[in-house]
């Protein structure tokens, strides 16, 4: 398979899972304010670096659940920066699968413009790395929303977002292919 193949499918099983999660709790996530998104992700990422440094867990989802979680609340966190904290559920699954391909496909076009300029390198990478590098725009994201959304020469939330999203698909796609990525 080659990158873009190897992209749309860990992306088809992250969508996959966030469909089935819209059956079984709708878009109840819509009252989640970015910040929540963003220590939810936190969570995850800090479960991961656990994971990768002792080896062992307690709970039955492994690392690579945690990622394709880190995909959906990150998706979850764009859809909220650009449309807002609501009071109650005021989308359907339909237009939150919308909304969903919407901002997952600005991500990947971001990545496939990244990846073009960096010619794979994500490829050389560890996947700690990655663990990392997301723990790392969490902070950042934290330190612009203590900010209120201002920045002076740096990308805002939803860049943020989107290269936690991309790093996410890196490692999904290493764990997935470990053979081959």
């Amino acid at each position: 398979m080659d990158t873009k193949e190897q992209f749309e499918h860990v992306i088809a099983i992250c969508r996959s899972l966030f469909e089935k999660k819209l059956e079984d709790y709708g878009a109840s996530w819509r009252i989640l304010r970015t910040q929540s998104v963003t220590d939810q992700i936190y969570i995850k990422a800090c479960r991961i670096r656990n994971l990768e440094t002792t080896g062992t867990c307690k709970i039955e989802e492994d690392i690579r659940s945690e990622f394709i979680a880190i995909v959906n609340y990150g998706v979850i966190g764009l859809i909220q920066f650009h449309h807002g904290f609501t009071d109650r559920v005021d989308t359907n699954p339909v237009e939150a699968l919308k909304l969903y391909d919407q901002y997952l496909t600005e991500s990947k076009e971001l990545m496939y413009n990244k990846n073009h300029d960096y010619n794979e390198a994500w490829r050389n990478m560890r996947i700690s790395s990655y663990t990392d590098l997301i723990l790392m725009k969490i902070n950042r994201t934290k330190q612009i929303e203590n900010n209120r959304g201002k920045t002076i020469v740096s990308e805002g939330i939803d860049a943020n977002y989107m290269d936690m999203i991309n790093y996410s698909l890196f490692a999904l796609i290493k764990l997935e292919y470990e053979d081959e990525a």
